[in-house]
Order: C-alpha cells, then sequence, then structure tokens
C-alpha cells in the first residue's frame, strides 16, 4: 500500500464564506496570519478564485485584503503540509475566528 509514503509537493485549494461581521480586518488578520505561520507550506489567500493571491503569513499584506462580511476566502497551499494548513484556515473562518 501506499500508505506512509512520502507524498511531497502538492497544492492543496479551498475557500470559505466569511460570516463574522468584521470580515477579515485587524485582529482576525492576526489570527489568520499566526495559524499560517505554523505550516511549512507557503500558503495564501484571496478574494476572488484566480487571485490576486497573498501570502498569508504577512500580517502587513493580509490586513491590505480588506475582505468584508459575506465574501468568500479563497484559499490554497503549497507543500508537504498543504493539506493540514488549508483545512486549519477553513475552520478558523467558519469558526469566525473564534471572536463570536
Amino acid at each position: 500500500m501506499a500508505d506512509g509514503g512520502e507524498i511531497g509537493m502538492q497544492e492543496v485549494t479551498a475557500h470559505a464564506l466569511l460570516t463574522n461581521e468584521v470580515g477579515l480586518h485587524a485582529r482576525p488578520s492576526v489570527k489568520l496570519t499566526q495559524l499560517a505561520k505554523r505550516f511549512a507550506s507557503s500558503v495564501e489567500i484571496a478574494i476572488a478564485a484566480d487571485g490576486p493571491w497573498t501570502d498569508a503569513k504577512s500580517p502587513v499584506k493580509i490586513m491590505r485584503v480588506k475582505a468584508a462580511k459575506g465574501e468568500t476566502l479563497y484559499m490554497r497551499a503549497n507543500g508537504t503540509d498543504a493539506e493540514a494548513a488549508v483545512g486549519a484556515l477553513v475552520e478558523l473562518v467558519n469558526r469566525k475566528f473564534d471572536e463570536e
């Protein structure tokens, strides 16, 4: 079986609806970047499926995105833990950044 073999590099994508009141503002941006930095993979977000993509590990760049409540946040990650990274970000957004 292939279980236990090295997965190698992979790109994983997902999206989640921003349902928290402030959208991707200051505190949610910091939480998102802190979470993204826990993963070895490169992690990016966008507010359109085709980009432009923003480095999710950069607090300054993430705050510039200014996604509002009701917008869809697209995520993608490249690397050995890409699936875990994207899954964790989707979960954070779905939990409304633990703010409500």
